[in-house]
């Protein structure tokens, strides 16, 4: 179903649910409260849910085995394309930014399993992805210079890290309105609003140096349906930054 659904095909869930039922021998509303068990799990460690099976948490432990399982034996069902080329795609939904939540406590048994499937671990290694978010980013913000009448500006804006390489401490060098600079950091998931990300010390100096200019551009639902937000430094107030790997020396 989500295969379908990141294809945008249509499918009927009662259908598949009717299906697994007689294979099974359980009645619809079962399956259909573990499929929101599933998405529940899904949604802790930042992979896509299907559209209309809203996270249920109170699951059994036996589900995270078989999901574990499905995860570790089986490739990805979707990996993003990238054209090779600055051909124009559909522009992202922008809204606000989700608030900042207290910290909470996860039990033992879920947090081994977030730490396994590490969401923000798995999106710093996808350099398609990545690539495939700043391409989506370095459009956005050509289209809304042209948007705001500044068509000289639109010209101007450069994918840094597509032309220069990684290093700058941001991926694409755009302006607002009145011509001074942004510096965008393009982070983007296949998972949801709150999906955990990395950032790399550099980017986080350079937010601390140009607080005035660096931003920091959070694509999610990469998959299916593009959303993203801005964060402004200081980061520390939008997000709760926490030391993730260590450098080990012997001098």
């Amino acid at each position: 179903m989500l295969a379908l659904e990141e294809a945008g095909q249509p499918y009927v869930k009662a259908h598949h649910r009717a299906r697994l039922g007689q294979q099974i021998n359980r009645s619809s509303k079962s399956i259909e409260f573990k499929h929101m068990n599933i998405s529940a799990v899904l949604a802790e460690i930042g992979e896509p849910i299907i559209r209309g099976y809203r996270p249920m948490a109170n699951y059994q432990a036996a589900i995270l085995d078989a999901i574990e399982r499905r995860l570790t034996t089986q490739s990805p069902l979707w990996v993003p394309s990238v054209s090779g080329q600055l051909a124009e795609p559909a522009m992202p939904f922008l809204e606000p930014a989700p608030p900042l939540q207290p910290p909470r406590e996860r039990p033992a048994i879920l947090e081994r399993f977030v730490a396994k499937f590490d969401a923000g671990a798995r999106d710093f290694r996808n350099r398609q992805l990545g690539k495939a978010g700043e391409e989506m980013v370095f459009h956005f913000e050509r289209q809304r210079l042209l948007d705001e009448n500044r068509p000289d500006l639109a010209r101007k804006v450069r994918w840094v890290a597509e032309e220069d390489g990684d290093g700058a401490g941001y991926d694409i060098l755009s302006f607002d309105r009145d011509g001074g600079e942004r510096l965008v950091e393009v982070k983007t998931t296949r998972g949801n609003q709150t999906t955990p990300f990395f950032l790399t010390r550099n980017e986080h100096a350079l937010s601390e140096e140009r607080t005035d200019a660096f931003k920091l551009m959070r694509l999610y639902a990469f998959a299916r349906d593009p959303r993203m937000f801005e964060l402004t430094p200081p980061l520390g107030e939008a997000v709760r930054l926490s030391t993730h790997t260590y450098q080990a020396r012997f001098s």
